[in-house]
């Protein structure tokens, strides 16, 4: 199969609703096959999911299918109440985001191998929530980033600050912005930075770079001060002193350098309060909704990127030898009824699988069920309400 050029992908991708092309990747094949049109009838038609994206695989002539085991230092788990989400889905094909600003140029884009909509960010250029919202004091920040590069070589990088932001620097290039915040570039390698008036520590991660044409999951848990970093199946970053206490973290940032031949694209940005006591909030209530079990779009695949959150249930039914659990799947309201009443319950059946297989938790202490989506707990108007009620609760019983 010939391979076309990158920039003729994303072109007839953002810019163009009447394309097919195709290249070829190592390990996967990327197709451009839809245009606005398709991408509406489709999105009627599937079911439940504008979850997160493909699983990770680290670049490699023969690339390893990433499970569970692979994961077992992978201790995120996802903060419990999500307080924003973003996946681009309210804003059409080619034009630039409702929610953003830019002082470059950048446009909402689909793809015809990774689901959804996705923002696409030229070269150069810095991208901001024009509101901005206050962070949680402890909060998980997660979203999804595509590199796309034909060439061959390592990519670009991309750098995400949060920070507490001050007069006229949302486009400040010759600095840090902000009076107090963190900066992460990811691409060719990962670094930080964690600065205010009287610091400026700085760090950087050789041994880890992003796949190009590939989906990379990354995770940021702040408690406090402290913060931990984790992408490509490991935790990269734990920083006990990062964040300076006594500043409101209000805006997001994203910033891409100059090298023209890597197109940035993110998508699926979610930031949760943290910090509840999960084992305590399960024995009391008797009721834990997760939002850190990743499934594959449409699928009952757990993603690997779930094993911080199994391990937290499966370690409260270890210390609680009496206790049973019933696990439910719940959706959104996007796609069939049936299908997705029957998605939620392949979903719970394969929590309970990895529950058992994983970490060895006797079977008969599991029960499971699907609800679809007829028990929601918020609208599904937005995408931040279809974020909330796509969950996994364990009900105690």
């Amino acid at each position: 199969m010939k391979a076309i050029s990158l920039l003729l992908i994303i072109t007839l991708l953002c810019g163009s609703y009447q394309a097919m092309a195709q290249k070829k990747t190592p390990g996967k094949k990327v197709e451009v096959t839809e245009s606005e049109e398709d991408s509406e009838e489709s999105d009627e038609e599937e079911n439940s999911d504008s979850e997160e994206a493909e699983e990770v695989e680290e670049e490699a002539s023969t690339p390893k299918e990433q499970t569970l085991s692979l994961f077992s230092k992978y201790d995120f788990v996802a903060g419990d109440k999500v307080v924003f989400f973003e996946d681009f889905s309210q804003d059409a094909v080619g034009d630039f985001p409702a929610l953003w600003n830019t002082n470059a140029s950048g446009e909402v884009c689909i793809t015809g191998e990774f689901p959804g909509k996705w923002l696409k960010m030229n070269a150069d250029g810095m991208f901001f929530l024009e509101k901005g919202f206050n962070f949680p004091k402890n909060f998980t920040f997660e979203f999804d980033v595509l590199p796309m590069q034909e060439e061959s070589g390592d990519i670009g990088r991309i750098i995400l600050a949060l920070f507490s932001p001050s007069e006229g620097d949302l486009y400040n290039s010759g600095g840090v912005p902000g009076d107090a915040g963190i900066e992460i570039a990811m691409g060719s390698y990962f670094s930080y930075r964690a600065y205010d008036e009287n610091k400026d520590l700085q760090n950087d991660v050789w041994n880890k770079k992003m796949p190009k044409n590939e989906v990379s999951h990354v995770s940021i848990w702040v408690q406090n001060s402290r913060l931990r970093l984790y992408a490509l199946g490991s935790k990269l970053l734990d920083i006990p002193q990062a964040l300076t206490k006594g500043f409101d973290y209000k805006q997001i940032r994203f910033c891409t350098d100059e090298i023209e031949a890597t197109k940035f694209l993110i998508s699926n940005i979610r930031v949760a309060e943290a910090g509840t006591d999960q084992r305590s909030k399960f024995l009391t209530d008797g009721k834990l909704i997760s939002y850190g079990i990743l499934f594959d779009v449409n699928s009952d695949k757990v993603k690997p990127e779930s094993y911080g959150a199994l391990k937290e249930m499966a370690d409260i039914l270890k210390e609680n030898p009496s206790v049973r659990v019933k696990v439910v799947g719940h959706t959104d309201s996007d796609g069939n009824d049936a299908a997705n009443l029957d998605l939620s319950k392949r979903r719970a059946n394969s929590v309970k699988s990895e529950l058992c297989k994983v970490f060895s938790v006797d079977s008969s202490r599991i029960e499971t069920d699907g609800k679809g989506e007829t028990e929601p707990i918020e609208n599904n108007n937005t995408p931040l309400g279809k974020s909330k009620n796509r969950r996994v609760e364990f009900l105690k019983l």
